[in-house]
C-alpha cells in the first residue's frame, strides 16, 4: 500500500522531487529578476553597482538554464527533429523513441561524467570565481544536471521497452515516471 494519495510510492516520490524542482527553478529565477534590475537602479541612479552581482547573474543564467533543460526532460520536452515517428507505425514508433531516449541517456551520461572530472579539476586545483568564492561550487550544476537528464531518459528507455515488448501503448508516449501519457 501507498502512503501516497492517488498513486503509487515511486509516483509519489516523482511528485515531490518535480515539487522540489520547479520550487529550485522559481528561486533561481527570481533571484535574477531581483538582482539584474537592482544592479541597473544602483548604476543608473547612484553610479555604483554591487560588485558580486554581475558574475553570480552570469553564474544563474547557467543554472536556469541547466535546471530548465532538467525540467524539460521532465515530461519529454527537450528540442528534437522528429520526422520518423509520424512516418511508422505506433509500435515501430515506440521502439525509435526507446532508441532515441537510450542514445540520449548515454550522451548525457558521457557529459555528466566529464564534467564530474572538470568540477573534481577545479576542486583540486582550488579555481575561485568571484569574490574568492570556490568555482566549483558554482559549477556543480553541470554534472547534477546531466546526471538527472541521464537517469530520467534512461528510466524511460527502459519504460519504453518494457511497454514494446507487453505489447501496450499503440502510440503511446511513456514518460520516465512510467506514466503513458
Amino acid at each position: 500500500m501507498s502512503d501516497t494519495p492517488g498513486g503509487s510510492e515511486p509516483a509519489g516520490i516523482f511528485r515531490v522531487l518535480h515539487k522540489v524542482e520547479d520550487i529550485f527553478l522559481a528561486l533561481l529565477l527570481g533571484a535574477m529578476i531581483v538582482l539584474a534590475p537592482l544592479q541597473i537602479f544602483l548604476r543608473n541612479f547612484f553610479d555604483a553597482g554591487i560588485v558580486w552581482v554581475d558574475p553570480l547573474l552570469r553564474v544563474l543564467v547557467l543554472w536556469v538554464g541547466l535546471m530548465g533543460a532538467v525540467a524539460a526532460s521532465r515530461a519529454d520536452r527537450h528540442i528534437r527533429i522528429d520526422v520518423a515517428s509520424r512516418l511508422l507505425s505506433p509500435r515501430l514508433a515506440q521502439l525509435l523513441v526507446a532508441l532515441t531516449s537510450s542514445v540520449t541517456a548515454m550522451v548525457a551520461g558521457i557529459v555528466a561524467w566529464h564534467s564530474m572530472r572538470f568540477v573534481a579539476d577545479e576542486w583540486e586545483y582550488e579555481s575561485t570565481a568571484f569574490s574568492d568564492i570556490p568555482a566549483w561550487m558554482f559549477e556543480v550544476v553541470i554534472p547534477a544536471a546531466f546526471t538527472f537528464i541521464a537517469l530520467r531518459y534512461g528510466l524511460r528507455t527502459f519504460n519504453q521497452l518494457k511497454a514494446f515488448l507487453a505489447g501496450r501503448g499503440e502510440g503511446a508516449s511513456i514518460t520516465p515516471d512510467g506514466d503513458a501519457s
